[in-house]
């Protein structure tokens, strides 16, 4: 059985890769372009892709293939409907980052709040040692204690969240995006309630023809000029030029984003062009990869496979 991992560089060198090579001849392609993948899989009867594009054409084209294994929850790189005709099953692995995701989340809205770079500097800068008292209250945060906490999008991560944010003595509300996951433990609010009342609001949600562009700067003139908003969900549910202008405009007080509309961001990208920097926290999609979570999802993959040639 020939298997094909196409990116393997978005997984990284974690300890389990090389499992997969006792299911059959595996090779390992860091990255692959779009103009190589043609040319990587043509002979492969199993391909592993993060998110190398799988279209029709493609398909249509390897006639080996028989399981596309998506390392990653959204499949929406795969020309499903193509691979169903083709009779080529599409596996993924869902749930596995829910840990790693919700830490995050709370490191951002933490580093975000507290702003700890610039008393760690304080510190080993000197200043510090110059101090005529014995604290410095220059940066004032607040805390997550009493706050209300609204969450959009209460699947599992968003679930996750909510425990942690009750651990903090957070009030949790949430909003369903789809409108149907509405008995859950927490008070349900419609979207613009949920904005106006919460201290910090952070999305969960997938990208869907629900969620693209829900928060936009109308919305976002809603919350509270002291309020914070952090985006670990998916890119294109914030608008990122309505962002940008809000935190310049001190509409809100913060936000931290985790997924970007274009990703890799783009230089031109109106969040790289903010003025008031210390408002606005971005990291470049690595809230899902803690290493435990990228091992679980190699071993989903390798699930899958087996589960696959087991019934073949």
């Amino acid at each position: 059985m020939k298997i094909v991992f196409l990116d393997a560089k978005t997984v990284g060198d974690v300890p389990n890769l090389n499992d997969l090579e006792n299911l059959g001849k595996v090779t390992f392609h860091q990255t692959t372009s779009p103009a190589q993948t043609e040319e990587r899989i043509k002979d492969a009867d199993i391909i592993i892709t993060n998110k190398v594009v799988i279209d029709k054409e493609l398909i249509e084209k390897s006639t080996r293939l028989k399981l596309i294994c998506v390392a990653a929850t959204g499949m929406n790189n795969i020309d499903l409907e193509a691979a169903e005709k083709a009779g080529i099953s599409v596996k993924n692995v869902a749930g596995y980052a829910s840990s790693s995701v919700a830490q995050s989340t709370f490191a951002l809205i933490l580093y975000l709040m507290q702003d700890i770079g610039y008393y760690d500097n304080y510190v080993k800068s000197g200043e510090y040692s110059k101090s005529v008292i014995f604290t410095n209250l220059a940066r004032p945060f607040r805390e997550i204690h009493g706050k209300r906490f609204g969450i959009i999008g209460l699947g599992s991560i968003g679930r996750q969240v909510a425990k942690i944010a009750e651990a903090f003595g957070a009030e949790v509300v949430y909003h369903s995006t789809s409108g149907r996951n509405t008995d859950q433990p927490y008070l349900l609010l419609d979207l613009d309630e949920l904005l106006e009342t919460s201290d910090i609001v952070s999305i969960h949600a997938p990208l869907n023809e629900n969620t693209e562009g829900l928060i936009g700067y109308e919305q976002m003139e809603l919350m509270k000029e002291s309020a914070i908003l952090v985006n670990t969900g998916r890119g294109g549910i914030v608008i990122e030029a309505d962002l940008a202008r809000a935190i310049d405009e001190e509409l809100i007080a913060g936000a931290a984003l985790d997924v970007f509309e274009k990703e890799p961001i783009k230089p031109d990208n109106p969040l790289l062009k903010v003025q008031n920097k210390k408002r606005l926290v971005l990291v470049p999609h690595i809230t899902w990869s803690s290493v435990e979570a990228r091992m679980e999802l190699l071993e989903g993959v390798k699930e899958n496979i087996e589960e696959f040639l087991e019934v073949r």
